[in-house]
């Protein structure tokens, strides 16, 4: 009996190892979904969303400059994420089958964000407008990734290193016109809106750089090898995430490159600071990198020890990133609808995110204190749905194939 027992323990615990997540990875992803909802409540909820941006300095304050800003980890992270994801995935898979998933995957993720997020987004089953966003690049770059992963973990870290460090220098180059040219440079690298007929795209997330974040976490997935040395993994996320910062303000403060937008001194030291740390999203410039992914590295350093009360809720949403994604989009409008009827605005039942009439809305919203009112009911409302696909995952996973892909 005692032989049978010890042999269950371990049986266990193999299984365990074999098929446990790395809660450091899911808590930092759980929290970043949990920042992203923060920027599209105020999105749909606060009274200047569809006037200017957050971050202009001529308009915004502080408290609504840091409300955006915070939400700035969120993608690049959550691309990082998915490159390191993919590898720990590759590990217990042959290479052609990895490559064949994030083919697959990849171009599920397209697909998603081009009828099942745009219709949540916009509510027009018509889909005149299109915005190709994080799902969408993240989608295209797991296409290119699943073809990458069959070169030399050395020679994919260089493509990394280099899509990230050289792509700002393309930032003035553009091709005119609304044409197929135009809009295949500006799906690699140029933030543009295009008019097809009836049908607008706007390209909001090009592929270079964000390839480049996905493949640099591909490359660090490593790291969390079984084999791996654990102080060693957390000391060299510590300094990798202390030299992104440094090199950051090594280059942003004497404006020498890494950024469209120079900062510039302005009439207060607070909105100066603003400045600098107001870098470019779209596309993700090499500052934008730095500041965003230092803080992560860090983040997974300090963050591999037993999960908690707190933490552990929080790593749930990291677990079923696409389905929190998908929910989370849709319910928000659903209240964003329900919000502007009750106050008179009925042009936001149909939103389409700077294709409908911006004029209409001017006097909808609310202030930020309302925004994060709205933001804790939605997060607190999504947990129990999450928790459940969570569980359900877990458990059909090894049996409906479909599960691997949300």
């Amino acid at each position: 009996m005692s032989i049978m027992a010890n042999y269950t323990t371990m049986n266990s615990t193999a299984i365990k190892i074999k098929t446990g997540r790395i809660e450091s990875i899911d808590l930092l992803r759980g929290m970043v979904m949990i920042i992203m909802a923060l920027d599209h409540v105020r999105d749909y909820f606060h009274y200047d969303a569809f006037l200017y941006s957050p971050t202009d300095l001529t308009k915004t304050n502080i408290a609504l400059f840091f409300t955006r800003w915070i939400t700035h980890y969120c993608a690049p992270v959550f691309v990082f994420l998915a490159g390191i994801s993919a590898y720990l995935y590759g590990t217990k898979k042959t290479k052609k089958d990895l490559s064949f998933f994030l083919l697959t995957r990849g171009i599920w993720l397209i697909l998603a964000e081009l009828f099942i997020v745009s219709l949540f987004r916009t509510f027009n089953p018509s889909y005149t407008y299109i915005n190709l966003q994080v799902i969408w690049v993240i989608g295209l770059s797991m296409t290119f990734l699943s073809a990458m992963i069959f070169f030399n973990k050395r020679i994919i870290l260089f493509v990394a290193i280099l899509l990230i460090t050289t792509h700002n220098l393309l930032d003035a180059v553009h091709v005119q016109g609304n044409g197929l040219a135009a809009f295949l440079w500006s799906i690699l690298h140029d933030v543009k809106r295009f008019t097809f007929g009836r049908f607008t795209f706007f390209v909001h997330y090009p592929l270079l750089p964000w390839l480049g974040i996905m493949a640099l976490g591909y490359y660090l997935g490593s790291l969390y090898d079984v084999d791996h040395d654990t102080v060693k993994r957390k000391r060299f996320l510590f300094l990798s995430g202390i030299g992104f910062i440094s090199l950051f303000f090594i280059l942003r403060l004497p404006n020498f490159y890494g950024d469209a937008i120079k900062w510039s001194l302005q009439k207060e030291s607070i909105y100066s600071f603003l400045s600098i740390l107001n870098v470019s999203k779209y596309p993700p410039s090499l500052l934008y990198t730095l500041i965003t992914l230092g803080p992560a590295l860090i983040f997974l350093a300090y963050a591999e020890k037993p999960l908690n009360a707190i933490t552990r809720k929080i790593a749930v949403f990291g677990r079923v990133p696409m389905f929190y994604y998908l929910a989370h989009i849709l319910l928000i409008h659903i209240l964003a609808v329900i919000a502007a009827l009750i106050t008179g605005f009925p042009d936001m039942i149909i939103l389409n995110n700077g294709v409908n009439d911006i004029p209409a809305l001017k006097g909808y919203g609310f202030n930020l204190f309302m925004v994060f009112i709205v933001w804790a009911v939605l997060v607190l409302l999504l947990y129990p749905f999450c928790k459940w696909f969570d569980q359900y995952k877990r458990t059909y996973v090894s049996i409906q194939w479909w599960l691997s892909y949300l």
